[in-house]
């Protein structure tokens, strides 16, 4: 028996092989982007108690129903938006789960996506498996900005959709205003649609404003915007997020979804939809996983990386021309085995293994988990 791989390219991920390092020699894992500290002990039991109050069965197929109120009213407080809860949130299982629905929704085989690199591992592969092509465009080195003009030459007839992602998985840039104006002006009068990664929705440093897609109408109408309560709440583990877009649009990603997960856990959202009530769960989350990222960073004076600034999300980056001219790859490789600090190496977000000699770092842990780690990393 023979299979005709719909993704060849593919094979074990540098996650996957990183966090087998990280096992087989007790590192530190600052690799993959997971807390190792305990989430709401409040979320814990409203979920207990959903499960003894016999929320146990099959949840509607678009989600629990009063969850996407509590998402409706969050979005409206947040951003001033209106979406109707009924016809336009979709709860999903996990943010990416959300992403790949949204592609296989709108892709024919043969559609063009624009894609910013370094991305998100899943990206390409959710493109190329709906029979697509993932379009590349470099974020440019070293604060990893959208260059717009590249992005315009980028665009033919076949572009479909262009995927953004902000706060950005792996490097913390953020999108701007500017930004924004940016993409409106080159979406415009035509059929392109956007897919938004925004599951680093809460965790954005320095007060900025998030630049949601959701708070632009004209942008909305276009878009699917994902995001994910794992990611929010401390709770990777759950596999829990949504989509919101148009109810025309909804329709459709509705198709997909009915067919593949149909629905999502029930206790946990039954849950988050009590718990989405208490803003401040959300609102303190900035200032709660800056302090970890500024601790982190001040620790890393102590190291010979020369660490980036990160403007969102669990991670952070660091080169490391004071240390050695090795690959990002056999770098990352070698602090596993010697140091004991698992990282990732960034030129495998590259589709083409593109090696700034920058190495990536999760800082969602507890302080002694980070303290240790920077002592290992000194002997580097």
């Amino acid at each position: 028996m023979h299979i005709h791989s719909k993704l060849p390219a593919v094979g074990t991920t540098i996650f996957t092989v990183m966090s087998r390092l990280a096992t087989e020699h007790n590192a530190i894992n600052l690799g993959q982007g997971f807390p190792d500290f305990p989430m709401s002990e409040e979320l814990v039991t409203l979920v207990s108690e959903a499960m003894q109050k016999d929320f146990n069965q099959y949840a509607p197929m678009p989600g629990w129903i009063p969850l996407r109120e509590s998402i409706a009213e969050k979005i409206e407080y947040l951003y001033q938006a209106t979406v109707d809860p009924d016809t336009e949130i979709t709860i999903t299982p996990g943010g990416t789960y959300a992403i790949y629905s949204s592609l296989t929704t709108i892709l024919q085989p043969g559609d063009e996506v624009i894609v910013f690199e370094p991305a998100y591992d899943s990206y390409i592969p959710n493109v190329e498996v709906n029979g697509a092509i993932a379009v590349k465009v470099n974020l440019v080195f070293p604060d990893y900005r959208i260059d717009w003009n590249a992005v315009r030459k980028a665009i033919t007839p076949k572009t479909k959709a262009l995927l953004i992602n902000s706060p950005h998985n792996p490097t913390g840039s953020v999108i701007s205003e500017k930004d924004i104006e940016q993409l409106r002006s080159i979406v415009k009068d035509t059929n392109i649609f956007i897919i938004s990664d925004e599951v680093y929705e809460h965790l954005i440093f320095d007060k900025l404003p998030h630049q949601s897609i959701l708070r632009y109408p004209d942008l909305l109408q276009r878009s699917f915007v994902c995001f994910s309560f794992g990611k929010v709440y401390n709770c990777t583990g759950w596999k829990l997020g949504y989509c919101v877009a148009s109810a025309e649009l909804t329709k459709e990603f509705r198709k997909v979804h009915q067919f593949n997960a149909f629905s999502c856990f029930t206790p946990t959202q039954v849950a988050l939809a009590a718990f989405l009530k208490n803003k401040e769960a959300y609102l303190s989350l900035s200032s709660f996983m800056q302090e970890k990222k500024d601790y982190f960073k001040q620790l890393m004076q102590q190291t010979r990386f020369s660490m980036h600034e990160s403007y969102g999300s669990y991670f952070i980056c660091g080169s490391y021309e004071r240390i050695s001219d090795e690959s990002d790859k056999d770098l990352a490789i070698r602090i596993t085995k010697e140091a004991g600090v698992a990282t990732i190496p960034v030129s495998a977000f590259y589709h083409n293994s593109k090696d700034d000699k920058v190495l990536r770092f999760c800082f969602s842990k507890k302080r002694e988990t980070l303290e240790t780690a920077v002592e290992r990393l000194m002997k580097v």
